[in-house]
């Protein structure tokens, strides 16, 4: 999508964070923005930021977990702006935590959200953007996804697979005139740290520092990802660290992972991750 000015487009999860920043970003290209979010006061908030901001749109309450508030959402926004120019499945939460320690309940909750909370986007836009001749889909995922960070096995899994959808669909709805765009950030600073779920103390203070010393907000994290929206760009890696590890994790996937377990056995992986942490290089 060469030019998003004055488009029509619905942000999920928009009440706050990186959802909020890029319904911004779009707004002072003259959007109409479809704030989408469970949360109404938020969701009130960034209407009146983004109508300063020159832009326009409204509130729907949605539950992104939940397939008929989903598909509510999309039959809303076709039938009443006549068409969707550009979905932005952005809603997601952040758990962490060691494979067997985490609670089942935990992996649902989150899949719920970050990974059927995406599909159903997917699986009720695609189908009306195909009828009104084209559209772009946004899916926010992770470098987390990438290269698969320790403990933060639930994390990781979500945004993979959100990945791995966005690689399907890429090819598979192209024959449309449907563009797709699959954003992998590192930390930055955002809300998401302030409801994340940990199972250790460490993984608390990595997430904290992380969050805190990250050296890019998230006002320019969505300019960089709606940038390479309108260049057409596939994967969007907005940080140098995530373009860095993921480079050396496809240099040679057997030494980037031997590497971590080599670090993990002698206790050095959480130190050495906490430290790059504090040094604003995740």
């Amino acid at each position: 999508m060469s030019n998003l000015d004055g488009k029509r487009a619905v942000v999920t999860g928009a009440a706050s964070g990186l959802g909020r920043a890029l319904a911004l970003v779009l707004a002072r290209k003259g959007c109409k923005i479809g704030i989408a979010d469970i949360n109404e006061v938020g969701s009130r908030e960034t209407l009146e930021l983004v109508e300063r901001a020159g832009g326009s749109g409204e509130i729907l309450i949605v539950d992104v977990r939940r397939p008929e508030s989903v598909k509510a959402m999309a039959d809303h926004f076709f039938s009443q702006w006549k068409g969707v120019d550009l979905l932005v499945n952005n809603a997601g939460i952040a758990i962490s935590g060691l494979v067997g320690e985490i609670p089942l309940a935990n992996w649902e909750k989150i899949m719920g959200i970050n990974f059927w909370g995406m599909l159903y986007g997917c699986h009720e836009f695609i189908p009306r953007m195909k009828r009104q001749g084209g559209g772009h889909i946004l899916n926010i995922a992770s470098a987390a996804g990438l290269f698969s960070m320790t403990n933060m096995g639930p994390y990781n899994a979500t945004k993979a697979a959100v990945i791995s959808l966005s690689e399907t669909l890429k090819p598979e709805v192209a024959p449309f005139n449907i563009g797709i765009t699959v954003a992998c950030p590192m930390f930055f600073n955002t809300n998401l740290v302030k409801n994340m779920q940990h199972t250790e103390e460490v993984e608390t203070e990595f997430a904290n520092a992380a969050f805190q010393f990250s050296r890019i907000t998230s006002e320019e994290v969505a300019r960089r990802i709606i940038r390479a929206v309108e260049k057409g760009k596939f994967y969007v890696i907005p940080m140098l660290s995530g373009k860095v590890s993921w480079m050396l994790k496809r240099l040679s996937p057997s030494i980037f992972y031997g590497t971590l377990a080599f670090f993990s056995r002698r206790g050095w992986l959480m130190p050495m991750a906490l430290r790059l942490a504090r040094w604003g290089m995740v």
